[in-house]
C-alpha cells in the first residue's frame, strides 16, 4: 500500500521517500503482548528506595505513576505539539527560529547548532527544542506556538520538580556528597524537545532515531499512544508500551558517571509507524556545564568536555563513543 502524505507539514526529506530511506537493518517487530509492561515502576508518591535502586541497577529505564502532572496537561501538550507539527514546512521554517531550533533526518547539532547528519543512516524524525530557562523572556507572534510556548514553561516547572525530587532520591541510594552532587543536576540546562516521527510507506525503512544513549542525567518522556520506543534489557529488545498518564524516565550518561557505573544509561531507539505520526516530548536534564564528575571508573570531565567529545566522534565516526572516551583502564 502507497501512503498519502501531507506533504506540505514534512520536511522535503520524508516527502521524497524513495530516495532517502536507506537499507537499514529493522530486524523483525517485537511482539506487543497486550498484558505484558516489564517496565519497572516507581510511584513518587511512595518511593521505595529499594526498588529505584534495581530500576536504575538493571534497566536505566522505568515508568513514573503518581507524578502530580495534571492529566489535562499532558494531553494538552499532545495536541498541541500535533497542530505545531500539521503546520505548513515553510510557516515553520518561518517561526521555529532562536531561541528556538527546528531540525529534522538527525538529533545531533553541533556546539554552533548546525544539524549533524550521518551519512550512514537517516533518522525518521523531525524535532523542535525548547530551552526552557529562556522561554519565560520571548513572545512569539504565532499564536499556536505562542499558546505552546506557555503551555511548555507550565508543564517545564512540573517536569523540573519532578527531576529534582527523582535525582535526590537517587543520589540517597548512591550516598553522594550533598555539595557536591547539587551541580550534578542543573535546572537551567533543562530544554524539551519535541519529536514527530512520519509514517514511513511500505517498501522503504528506517530508525526513527537508532540505538543510543542519552548523554543527560535523565530524561522525562510523554509518549503518545501509538508506541515505537523500545529499551535493551538483557540481550533483548523490550518495548515500552504507551500507558496513559504515566512518565518514562531514561537515565543517561552523566547518571552512570556520577553513579560509578552502579546505574546504566539505557539502551534505547525508536521504531517507526507505517501509518500514523508519532508525537513525543522529551525533557532532559544536565549538569552544569562546567562541574567536574569525579568517579573511580573515569577520568575526571566535565559535561562540556563530554559534549565537545561527543561532537568530535559525531563529525569525524558518524556516532557518539561516549563514557568509553573518558573510561579509565583499571
Amino acid at each position: 500500500m502507497t501512503m498519502e502524505m501531507n506533504t506540505e507539514s514534512y520536511p522535503p526529506l520524508f516527502s521524497q521517500q524513495s530516495n532517502q530511506t536507506q537499507n537499514v537493518d529493522l530486524d523483525e517487530s517485537i511482539p506487543d503482548l497486550e498484558d505484558l509492561d516489564p517496565i519497572p515502576i516507581i510511584d513518587l508518591q511512595c518511593v521505595n528506595l529499594d526498588k529505584l535502586v534495581e530500576a536504575c541497577r538493571d534497566w536505566g529505564v522505568f515508568r513514573l505513576v503518581n507524578h502530580g502532572v495534571p492529566s489535562t496537561v499532558l494531553t494538552q501538550i499532545q495536541d498541541l505539539a500535533r497542530k505545531l507539527f500539521s503546520l505548513s514546512f515553510e510557516h515553520k521554517q518561518a517561526i521555529l527560529s532562536n531561541p528556538l531550533s527546528y531540525f529534522w533526518g538527525t538529533t545531533a547539532r553541533s556546539t554552533s547548532g548546525d544539524t549533524l547528519r550521518s551519512s550512514k543512516s537517516i533518522s525518521w524524525v523531525e524535532v523542535i527544542n525548547f530551552p526552557l530557562s529562556q522561554l519565560s523572556e520571548f513572545q512569539f507572534e504565532d499564536p499556536l506556538l505562542d499558546s505552546f510556548r506557555l503551555l511548555l514553561d507550565e508543564y517545564g516547572r512540573h517536569l523540573a520538580r519532578l527531576a529534582r525530587t527523582i535525582y535526590e532520591a537517587m543520589a540517597k541510594n548512591l550516598d553522594l556528597d550533598p555539595r557536591q552532587s547539587k551541580s550534578y543536576l542543573s535546572e537551567s540546562t533543562g530544554f524539551i524537545r519535541v519529536h514527530r516521527y512520519p509514517p514511513i510507506s511500505q517498501g522503504n525503512q528506517a530508525w526513527g532515531i537508532g540505538v543510543h544513549t542519552d548523554s543527560s542525567v535523565f530524561s522525562i518522556l510523554n509518549q503518545d499512544q501509538l508506541g515505537g520506543l523500545e529499551a535493551f534489557k538483557g540481550n533483548e529488545w523490550v518495548p515500552v508500551k504507551p500507558i496513559a498518564n504515566t512518565l518514562i524516565i531514561n537515565l543517561g550518561d552523566m547518571m552512570q558517571a556520577i553513579s560509578n557505573d552502579e546505574y546504566v544509561s539505557v539502551k534505547h531507539r525508536v521504531r517507526v509507524n507505517k501509518q500514523e505520526d508519532r508525537i513525543s516530548i522529551n525533557y532532559f536534564v544536565f549538569p552544569d556545564l562546567d562541574c567536574t564528575i569525579r568517579s573511580s571508573r573515569y577520568e575526571p570531565f566535565t559535561y562540556k568536555d563530554f559534549h565537545a567529545q561527543s561532537q568530535k566522534d559525531i563529525e569525524t565516526l558518524g556516532f557518539k563513543v561516549g563514557l568509553e572516551s573518558f573510561k579509565l583502564n583499571i
